[in-house]
């Protein structure tokens, strides 16, 4: 029945003569406990093990709201509860490189591992490499699945280059079959209204259509900096870029 830690917590009642005055009942509950609880604290590695977070660290409690960003604490704050998640809501983060774009989304990714949402955490050129490897390997349904699926994927680096018409494509299978039943966040250098012109514009018939599916009702977070100069990187801050601590 794999229920090891509890027999292990059985075995140390038996050992600790305290015990001996405390009631089966009583017992019994803090063995199922410690059980339940084992398995709950298992659940959740499983869950960010598979979710292949860039920055496994990140946490919302850290998320630093002085540097010289303009952040919406309540907003935030707000979405560390993933009511968006259950409301099949989308979250855009834009900003410059170093601003801390791939923490956040990380952040927002560990507190839904933490209610237990599957989630995954990929940059946009590894997926459409992974997509395209998949079409020539004859496995291409079981590698979109792959992406389609989790409750919540972070496409991080979303639109840093043009994709092609065969990745247009790509990109729109994959958000029609997360549209209205999952929730996606996407990291982009590039404002909203730049990704028309990144899909293609005019020029591609498929920009509009995969717009339209991720757009509505979606949370925006653009994180700028007051005095570009002056503010820190967020590579700087939370000890990510090995090159500033050198």
């Amino acid at each position: 029945m794999r229920l090891s830690c509890m027999a292990d917590s059985f075995r140390n009642q038996l050992n600790d003569p305290e015990f001996n005055e405390v009631p089966f009942e009583d017992r019994f509950g803090m063995i199922v406990d410690i059980e339940y609880n084992n398995r709950k604290s298992n659940r959740l590695k499983r869950l960010i093990k598979k979710a292949e977070f860039d920055q496994p660290d990140a946490s919302i409690m850290d998320v630093d709201y002085t540097s010289g960003r303009k952040l919406n604490k309540e907003l935030i704050t707000r979405l560390a509860t993933c009511e968006y998640i259950s409301e099949h809501r989308n979250i855009f983060i834009t900003g410059a490189t170093g601003c801390g774009k791939t923490y956040m989304a990380c952040a927002f990714g560990m507190e839904a591992c933490k209610q237990y949402f599957n989630t995954k955490y990929v940059r946009l050129p590894d997926l459409l490499i992974d997509l395209e490897l998949a079409r020539d390997n004859g496995n291409y349904k079981k590698i979109m699945a792959k992406y389609a699926n989790p409750v919540l994927l972070i496409l991080d680096e979303w639109l840093l280059l043009k994709p092609t018409e065969s990745e247009q494509r790509d990109i729109f299978e994959l958000l029609h079959r997360r549209r209205k039943k999952s929730s996606t966040i996407f990291c982009s250098q590039y404002e909203f209204e730049e990704w028309y012109d990144q899909l293609g514009g005019s020029d591609s018939p498929l920009a509009d259509a995969i717009l339209d599916r991720i757009a509505y009702d979606s949370y925006r977070i653009n994180i700028r900096g007051i005095d570009i100069e002056h503010d820190i990187s967020m590579r700087e801050v939370y000890g990510l870029d090995k090159s500033l601590r050198e």
